[in-house]
């Protein structure tokens, strides 16, 4: 992975102004990655998204526990949505429109 993918977990903490023990229990939870480098943390750019919203739901007085089965419940989701995608696509195949 290049460096220009990665952001620095202390920068994005920062800018985010969150803990970064946050970041830390969301990685041990394993509802994010994170990438160390020569000692340093630091946020895949393919993560940032799922963190921010994670943080977002956690400043809405939401805890860690509750993020796990919400990000579980929305995993699940957007599988069901692809398959749902998927399932059409093929029918479409068999439909004389």
């Amino acid at each position: 992975m290049k460096t220009a993918d990665l952001i620095s977990t202390s920068d994005f903490c920062l800018f985010h102004n969150v803990e970064i023990n946050f970041v830390e229990m969301l990685q041990e939870a394993d509802l994010i990655k994170i990438t160390i480098i020569n000692k340093n943390a630091f946020i895949p750019t393919t993560e940032l998204q799922k963190l921010e919203k994670l943080i977002n739901l956690y400043q809405l007085g939401i805890n860690v526990e509750g993020l796990e089965a919400i990000s579980h419940l929305l995993d699940r989701f957007e599988k069901t949505q692809e398959d749902l995608r998927h399932l059409r696509n093929k029918l479409s195949l068999y439909e004389d429109d």
